[in-house]
């Protein structure tokens, strides 16, 4: 099992476009132990039609697709500050980038890797544009065949790669997580395999890093009630030390699998045993 376990905090939209919210979870996974926190950009036009962004839709911010959809995109004034507040803090962030203008975007900043999500991954275009930055780049496999990661590893040839095992449901049902595919994705690829879990459970994750995963993402939120699609599969501030809490105990207590009497055992046995 792989030791120092990589967690990342999805954020996404999670912030309802307020800043002072994004900073709150960044805050809350920082004091929870995570390395590392994860947004989402869109150029709303690039990756939408105009039929889809004028069609009705009740929000926060207006009547329309794309009145609620530019309510929660950030723009550069807010991803300076953000760039600004992790540094301060002392965690990593990245984006997602769900088109080429995103990604252009994201390149003014040193982030450590770039992350596409499942919906992007058999965007050619974007994925092999996401190679040619060089930076490691991790993507999730939800609602994908094998055919479709086989693909993905092909476009991003030469690249530093991670791949997150995943179920694309929101949230996602336990007899759907299949997390023994940790394995199977590990054994086919022979690469590293991480998780991103969308499920009301924190054991699952604890579990997938037992079955292999070198890297956990979960979305956040501050409160699983608020308005919008994500904060349901979300987990809260105390979900959050609970869930790092157990994938460190377990780190330390996995071991390596050789029998031998331990320093703490020394005792008893002579007591016990009388050597």
């Amino acid at each position: 099992m792989n030791t120092n376990i990589y967690l990342i905090a999805e954020i996404g939209i999670n912030h309802n476009g307020d800043l002072k919210i994004a900073k709150e979870l960044i805050k809350k996974s920082k004091e929870a132990g995570f390395d590392a926190v994860k947004f989402q950009k869109r150029d709303l036009d690039s990756v939408y039609s105009k039929e889809y962004l004028d069609s009705y839709r009740e929000s926060p911010w207006g009547k329309t697709q794309r009145d609620q959809k530019r309510g929660l995109e950030f723009e550069k004034k807010e991803y300076d500050e953000i760039d600004k507040y992790c540094k301060q803090r002392g965690i990593s962030w990245s984006a997602s980038p769900w088109d080429l203008d995103s990604l252009e975007f994201l390149a003014q900043y040193d982030i450590p890797w770039i992350k596409i999500p499942s919906a992007m991954i058999t965007n050619k275009e974007l994925v092999k544009a996401c190679a040619e930055t060089n930076k490691k780049i991790i993507f999730s496999t939800g609602m994908s065949t094998y055919e479709e990661i086989d693909q993905v590893v092909e476009w991003l040839n030469g690249s530093e790669i991670i791949m997150l095992h995943c179920n694309s449901t929101y949230p996602a049902p336990l007899e759907d997580l299949n997390l023994k595919c940790i394995q199977t994705l590990k054994e086919r690829y022979n690469c590293e395999v991480g998780y991103s879990g969308h499920e009301f459970r924190l054991g699952t994750s604890v579990s997938a890093v037992y079955l292999g995963a070198s890297v956990i993402e979960r979305h956040i939120t501050l409160d699983r009630t608020m308005w919008g699609s994500d904060h349901m599969s979300s987990i809260e501030p105390q979900g959050l030390i609970k869930l790092v809490k157990g994938i460190r105990e377990l780190e330390i207590a996995y071991g390596d699998g050789i029998k031998r009497v331990t320093e703490g055992e020394l005792a008893p046995r002579k007591k016990l045993r009388g050597y």
